[in-house]
């Protein structure tokens, strides 16, 4: 019986502040990916990453949020997204890292962008981009089932979007709920519900000004353990400001704060107000009037968040200024000032300011002891830092990190031993095990590349380069570093080869997209040339120290956006258009490539010799459209090429010289709609080929035994619900099988076993849907699975012998996967 298991994920978080939450009760933080949310534990202490993707949303979330303490003991996570509906989801009894939907809530015309709760209240509020702010009620709650009920509809006045809403209990009424709404206009108001009335329902008592920017968070806290204590109010704006407010029960007001004569505020001090806005409820006064201002901040503040500490009140604070503050009350003064800051501090934030490290962070979140926090930065990757209470210090730990956009190609080294991906979202990202004991874990190792273009297609040459294509007209061709293989080496145990000719490492210039290799010194070397008894200047960027680059465990955020690039070898020219298939022949010698096109002179396949780059003339011709894929087969004596216009061409090499092709047959009308992908059969199993095609159909193509003029023929082909997008065979022929992997236009995986004497189908397996993406599967890729591999007779990695085998997955979900499929020999 064949059967999956995923076997790791990596999904880069969505750039929302409230795209994510940290769940108090079971430890676990969801975060929004694209259209799916991501379980993780970041305690895990084996740092096992991502454990599920939950499926269900069809655009962009952009809200989670979870429900904690409900009546039943049920975990409930809300989410809301672009595509106008909030979902609930309730964690699963059998597998506490899976939640399954129990119900979709509609009415909100436009994207949803904040969602507030009260820990042990059924209630929630809804905040979207039509302007207004819904209550809603949970009425009861199953595992896998819910009803929920909408109570009230407030429509914002004056108009604005609400980004950010905060509910609480107000003092000494438990009764009466207090809720914050504030967006993209410099107020924030203040709604409130009569506990005298039957129902729920909020009226504005409130208006609060001094913001000059929009505010995207509002946090409150207690002031103190007991019921009848003041709310504080944490409200954070893109005028680089946080303030403070107070709501205080009780005729007299509170105590004026000392943070309005601070001599450190300077002109702020007198432009401060501290107008008491007064409300009744229930014959009880109340009042709101600003408590603070917390200034330090040097760029748009995204979140802001509380935790209390014994007696002391902590407050998160995540910017657009590549930091995490933490802010508490002078014991003294009672003035707030930041005790903690963490993140990128030093003027180098990236690699480049434009598709580096820098961007700032989007979220900023406690966990729930309080002794770690979590970020998420621009290039959708979550930082982790843990208190050390015996320095005193925060110190970071590995985090997780993943595509922001649509995944485009993938690429497993020669030997299997890593993968390499490549996306729309600018960067090249390499993935491997980190081998330690027992353990086996996946992680980001390396960043290859980091582009000013959206990177389409991504190939191994030979063991020690890579080559790209993105939307430009060229290709570039990348030298893995001797940092990234020490890396290797040291965390997967993948013995380097040819390290006298490996480059360093790597940087991208300013205003550059060409990474350059760099020198690596000793931490006590001084650089530069001595000339006439004095020494030049040496320019920081072009070295690094050893220390450096020297780590035991996979690297952080900052080492990889700065640290594991890969110096740029060569640019190939001809296309004329964007990049739209790579290929290299397994020998290492032959690069084949194509470009978008619309008619023949431009749908022409390029070939290029890798010992020299320079381009095979002639070009192969066969194709008027779009050539989508191209495959050398295993022995690299055919290149198969699939294309838009419907045709599939295969090309044979000249017996005479390795390097030169010429068109032997091809189909102009292979499938009825276009062909997106191709794959090649084991040598073993004879001339076989896959295709798969936009009419939803693959076909198994079979040669004859001469080829030129009888070319190949359709002996097999199976079905699928909706446009098939990618394929791959397998490189083994298990049990005498061939094993087809189908992915799907929706996200469906599918195994395909067929007899590889008599071609008749011996099963086909679908992919459990949960654990599949939820957009169309761009490209599958089995795991090259020797027992051992080696380069020129030198064993360079080790594989268990086991079971199943191994199947990477990337998606416009922009997820990467990896699956175990087990039973395929049986």
């Amino acid at each position: 019986m064949v059967r999956a298991e995923i076997d790791f994920i990596a999904a880069g978080g969505n750039r929302h502040p409230a795209a994510a939450d940290w769940d108090h009760a079971s430890g676990l933080l969801a975060f929004g990916t694209d259209r799916n949310i991501a379980i993780w534990d970041p305690l895990d202490s084996s740092h096992h990453g991502i454990t599920a993707l939950l499926c269900g949303h069809t655009d962009k979330v952009t809200v989670v949020k979870f429900l904690p303490y409900t009546s039943n003991g049920l975990i409930v996570l809300l989410s809301g997204s672009v595509d106008k509906t909030i979902k609930t989801w309730t964690q699963e009894t059998t597998d506490s890292a899976h939640f399954v939907e129990s119900a979709t809530l509609q009415g909100h015309e436009s994207s949803i962008n904040s969602i507030a709760v009260r820990p042990g209240s059924d209630l929630f509020v809804s905040g979207a981009a039509d302007a207004t702010v819904k209550v809603w009620k949970i009425d009861s709650l199953e595992s896998g089932r819910a009803e929920v009920s909408l109570l009230q509809t407030i429509a914002i006045t004056p108009r604005f979007f609400p980004l950010c809403l905060a509910l609480a209990a107000l003092p000494s009424d438990p009764g009466a709920l207090v809720l914050a709404v504030a967006g993209t206009k410099a107020i924030v108001q203040i709604y409130v519900s009569d506990p005298s009335l039957p129902f729920t329902e909020f009226s504005l008592r409130a208006t609060l000004t001094g913001h000059e920017g929009w505010i995207r968070s509002l946090d409150f806290i207690r002031e103190g353990e007991e019921n009848g204590s003041d709310l504080i109010l944490a409200s954070a704006s893109q005028d680089k400001y946080i303030r403070l407010w107070r709501v205080h029960q009780g005729e007299e007001l509170p105590a004026a704060n000392a943070a309005g004569t601070d001599p450190a505020l300077g002109s702020f001090g007198k432009a401060l107000s501290n107008k008491a806005h007064r409300f009744q409820v229930d014959d009880r006064s109340y009042s709101v009037t600003f408590e603070a201002l917390l200034l330090g901040h040097e760029d748009w503040i995204y979140t802001a968040s509380w935790r209390r500490s014994g007696s002391t009140l902590q407050l998160l604070s995540a910017s657009a200024d590549n930091s995490l503050a933490i802010w508490e009350p002078d014991v003294s003064s009672g003035v707030w000032v930041c005790t903690s800051r963490l993140g990128e501090i030093s003027g180098q934030k990236g690699a480049t300011t434009a598709t580096g490290s820098s961007g700032g962070f989007w979220i900023g979140l406690w966990s729930p002891n309080g002794e770690s926090v979590v970020s998420l930065g621009r290039t959708g990757s979550w930082r982790v830092w843990h208190h050390d209470p015996d320095e005193y210090r925060w110190i970071q730990d590995i985090g997780i990190g993943g595509h922001v956009k649509e995944v485009t190609g993938l690429s497993w080294a020669p030997e299997g031993g890593y993968l390499i991906s490549t996306s729309s979202d600018q960067t090249t990202r390499l993935f491997a095990e980190w081998k330690r004991d027992t353990k086996r874990t996946w992680h980001e190792l390396a960043r290859p590349q980091i582009h000013g273009y959206d990177l389409n297609c991504i190939d191994f040459v030979g063991d020690s380069q890579i080559i790209s294509g993105a939307d430009e007209k060229l290709l570039r061709v990348f030298d893995k570093p001797r940092a990234v293989a020490v890396l290797l080496e040291r965390l997967s145990h993948i013995k380097r080869l040819h390290d006298d000719s490996l480059p360093e490492a790597a940087n991208v210039p300013v205003l550059g997209l060409s990474n350059k290799a760099v020198q690596v010194q000793d931490d006590d070397e001084e650089g530069g040339e001595v000339v006439n008894g004095e020494r030049d200047a040496v320019d920081p960027a072009s070295v690094v120290h050893k220390s450096t680059l020297d780590t035991d465990q996979p690297p952080l955020e900052e080492h990889l956006a700065r640290h594991t690039l890969w110096p740029e070898s060569e640019k190939l020219y001809g296309h004329g258009y964007e990049i739209s298939a790579v290929a290299c022949s397994h020998n290492g010698r032959v690069v084949a490539t194509a470009c978008r096109a619309s008619s023949i002179d431009h749908a022409v396949i390029r070939l290029y010799d890798a010992k020299d780059w320079r381009e095979i003339k002639p070009s192969l011709t066969a194709h008027s459209l779009t050539v989508a894929r191209l495959r050398f087969s295993g022995d690299d004596r055919f290149l198969l090429s699939v294309g838009r216009d419907r045709q599939w061409a295969l090309f044979e090499r000249d017996p005479e010289d390795e390097v030169q092709y010429k068109l032997l047959s091809s189909n102009p009308k292979g499938h009825s709609r276009m062909i997106l992908d191709a794959a090649w059969a084991p040598v073993e199993a004879g001339r076989v080929f896959a295709t798969a095609g936009r009419d939803k159909l693959v076909k198994l193509w079979v040669g004859s035994q001469n080829l030129s003029e009888e070319g190949f023929t359709a002996k097999a082909s199976t079905s699928a619900e909706s446009p098939v997008t990618a394929v791959d065979i397998l490189r083994a022929l298990p049990g005498g099988a061939i094993v087809v992997a189908m992915g799907t236009e929706t996200g469906r995986i599918q195994i395909w076993i067929v007899d590889s004497k008599d071609m008749a189908t011996r099963d086909v397996v679908t992919l459990e849907s949960r654990s599949s993406p939820s957009r169309s599967i761009t490209q599958l890729s089995w795991r090259p699975r020797p027992q051992t591999a080696a380069v020129n007779g030198e064993i360079i990695a080790e594989r268990d012998s086991s079971e199943y085998e191994e199947l990477a997955v990337s998606s416009d979900d922009s997820s990467l996967r990896c699956f175990r499929v087990y039973g395929i020999g049986t």
